[in-house]
């Protein structure tokens, strides 16, 4: 594997935490694109595929925004990207879905929480990352369209809705293991206390309660229990 040219530890900056923040959602994005392309080609309608196909299209538009900026910066993407890849790839692997509709629910859960953690991460950095976020994180019009095609394949079995919960379950513990690892190892905690925040135990509770109450949020919506 080729080295990063960044340099993480307990004392990170502010700068390098960013950089770090980049490279983790250019292959989230990445990521997000190949599983919705597979996705709609098992969609069950023609409509559900061509969505998909629409939704997979932008995710790659955004994997490309994040990529060219880390460019423009001077550095190698590939470089950038590439220490993340190992351990969201595990993820995903340890997260096979067993239908298209256990497909569905895991873009809702994993989209969602990805987010919410992008966004509370960035909150803490420079005015470029946070824009960055809020124009790559999931849209408001795809979140709908998971929850309401989720609704209606609850409605038409409703024997799915205790299964899809428990998957839920599992893919939200999965997420919280994720950010969790990677803002340890890349000291995302010490860039928000960098910001004049509590000491980095007390934001990452803080942090966590956020993600797990969005979620049940969410789930909630879905007519499911977190």
């Amino acid at each position: 594997m080729t080295k990063s040219p960044l340099t993480f530890g307990s004392a990170a900056a502010a700068q390098d935490a960013e950089l770090a923040l980049l490279g983790l959602i250019a292959y989230q994005e990445l990521t997000a694109f190949e599983h919705l392309s597979s996705d709609a080609r098992l969609s069950p309608t023609l409509v559900d595929r061509e969505t998909l196909g629409r939704f997979a299209v932008t995710e790659f538009g955004h994997f490309e925004m994040v990529r060219e900026l880390i460019a423009a910066r001077g550095l190698d993407p590939q470089e950038v990207i590439e220490p993340f890849m190992a351990s969201l790839d595990e993820m995903h692997r340890r997260t096979k879905p067993g239908d298209w509709y256990e497909s569905l629910t895991k873009a809702y859960v994993i989209d969602g929480v990805a987010a919410d953690f992008y966004a509370l991460i960035a909150s803490g950095l420079e005015p470029e990352a946070r824009t960055l976020v809020e124009e790559v994180k999931t849209s408001q019009t795809n979140t709908e369209w998971l929850r309401e095609r989720l609704q209606l394949a609850i409605s038409d079995h409703p024997e799915r809705a205790s299964r899809l919960a428990l998957w839920g379950r599992r893919l939200l513990g999965e997420a919280l293991t994720q950010a969790r690892e990677i803002g340890e190892t890349y000291d995302f905690w010490g860039a928000l206390q960098a910001e004049g925040r509590n000491d980095r135990g007390q934001e990452m509770t803080a942090l966590f309660a956020r993600l797990v109450e969005n979620h049940s949020r969410r789930m909630r919506q879905l007519g499911m229990t977190a």
